[in-house]
């Protein structure tokens, strides 16, 4: 099982800086998911920044979220 996510920092460049339960921390690129139905809603940069940790992943204020997995697979 990879890591969970243990804290979250969103950037004004919509990545996300992500520690993760192993303590390694990595960079999360939002925006190619900015054109994708719900995700649509982030580009408002004062939405983006909502983010928190939310049940070892990530939420936004308006319900988006991400799968643990694929915040660990593809952060660098």
């Amino acid at each position: 099982m990879n890591p969970r996510v243990k804290n979250v920092f969103p950037n004004n460049d919509y990545t996300l800086t992500i520690t993760f339960t192993n303590d390694e921390v990595k960079i999360f690129d939002v925006k190619p998911y900015l054109e994708i139905g719900i995700f649509k809603e982030l580009k408002d940069l004062s939405l983006f920044k909502t983010v928190k940790p939310f049940l070892n992943s990530i939420q936004w204020m308006n319900g988006q979220d991400f799968c643990p997995d694929t915040l660990y697979l593809e952060s660098k």
